[in-house]
């Protein structure tokens, strides 16, 4: 890839730590030219010039922004936040890229979720959707629905396309600043019985994408399904949050929908959508229908994961809450 040619990164303004800034950096550490599509002409977009790093400001969701981010660029990421809009950012890009023509891969990140909402689940009969997923919950939220659609929108349109399913992150909102107020109590509170998960690292994400991103060819039209390498209840996780805080943790099970009103209502009553996706989320690991666990992420990687320990031991907040 020729020095005119930069990597193009959506959300790349996002916090230190997350996965789309982390891979800026991993990317521009092995000597590829990167080009950061930011909102926002601010802070975190001088820290991503700083670093080395071409800043694009604009809007995902205006055609022209888009358009232009993408002039020079043969390969792509893209992530966006929840999003009522989200749909329609996607279409917008892959319509910016299938019309300029010379895409070489484009990398988009999806859901696990996606890794079993299959045509034949989604239109079975009521009961069966309910027992397929757990019988807690019947229907997908908004976004998991939008990035359902999504991914078709992606194999329609013929771009060289590479899906990335990741299970849930152990920076996921659910496992970290939604339980922080029950944690500093030494109580590690979530609606999840005991089913057991094996949430990844966003650090492995990160350079599962950058590996792609430096030599796309062989992923091209694949979509990979990737788990942490630890699954374990929560008592075993409450263990991992004792080990870091370095005080005693329990887990404390709680009722789904007494949770999700108590924490996710409440927390995100400003943010409608977001809010109906966690406790779809919530729902659906609550009532054990997140299956399914694969060996992708290590095969991809080359080494063995990050465990839940170490990403919990480089996440902010619970650094925070260790020092307190």
């Amino acid at each position: 890839m020729s020095e005119r040619n930069p990597i193009l990164i959506t959300g790349a303004a996002g916090h230190i730590g997350g996965v789309s800034r982390t891979m800026v950096d991993m990317l521009l550490a092995q000597g590829h030219p990167v080009r950061g599509f930011v909102r926002q002409d601010d802070a975190r977009a001088d820290s991503l010039r700083r670093a080395g790093a071409e800043v694009f400001v604009g809007d995902l969701l205006n055609m022209a922004d888009v358009t232009a981010a993408l002039k020079g660029v043969r390969r792509v990421y893209f992530s966006m936040s929840l999003s009522p809009y989200y749909l329609d950012a996607v279409g917008l890009m892959a319509a910016a890229a299938r019309a300029q023509g010379d895409i070489e891969a484009f990398v988009n990140i999806s859901e696990f979720e996606q890794s079993f909402m299959t045509l034949e689940k989604m239109t079975a009969p009521e009961d069966e959707r309910r027992s397929w997923l757990g019988g807690l919950i019947m229907e997908w939220s908004p976004q998991q629905r939008a990035h359902w659609v999504a991914e078709r929108m992606l194999e329609w349109s013929g771009l060289p396309t590479i899906n990335i399913r990741g299970a849930m992150f152990v920076e996921n909102p659910l496992m970290t600043w939604l339980a922080l107020e029950p944690l500093s109590k030494g109580e590690l509170r979530l609606p999840f019985g005991d089913h057991r998960l094996a949430p990844i690292a966003g650090y492995d994400v990160a350079e599962v994408c950058a590996k792609i991103l430096a030599d796309p060819a062989p992923h091209i039209s694949k979509s990979y399904e990737l788990n942490g390498p630890e699954l374990k209840d929560m008592h075993g996780f409450a263990e991992d949050f004792a080990a870091v805080l370095e005080r005693p943790v329990t887990y404390v099970p709680e009722d789904v929908e007494t949770w999700n009103e108590t924490y996710v209502d409440s927390a995100l009553a400003e943010s409608p959508h977001t809010a109906e996706h966690m406790k779809a989320l919530t729902r659906l690991i609550g009532g054990g229908g997140y299956r399914g666990v694969t060996d992708q992420l290590e095969t991809l990687l080359g080494r063995p994961p990050k465990t839940v320990r170490w990403a919990l031991e480089n996440h902010p907040r619970i650094q925070k809450l260790a020092a307190a």
